[in-house]
């Protein structure tokens, strides 16, 4: 008979078995990644808002 409450005891004993493995970031290395992803994501967004304000007078001065 298919018991649901094994199998999920089953896959909760995987998953923590399988995060016993990982190799968590110290608290620097996390730092250092937040502040990458930040800065990478200002500049993104720069060059995205950028971009769209230039698009946005080419197309306004052509259909004029």
């Amino acid at each position: 008979m298919w018991n649901p409450i094994h199998k999920i005891q089953t896959g909760w004993h995987s998953v923590v078995g399988e995060l016993k493995k990982c190799t968590w970031p110290t608290i620097p290395e996390l730092r250092e990644s937040t502040v990458v992803v930040v800065v990478t994501v200002l500049i993104l967004t720069t060059w995205v808002t950028l971009a769209d304000l230039v698009c946005g007078h080419v197309v306004r001065f052509l259909t004029k």
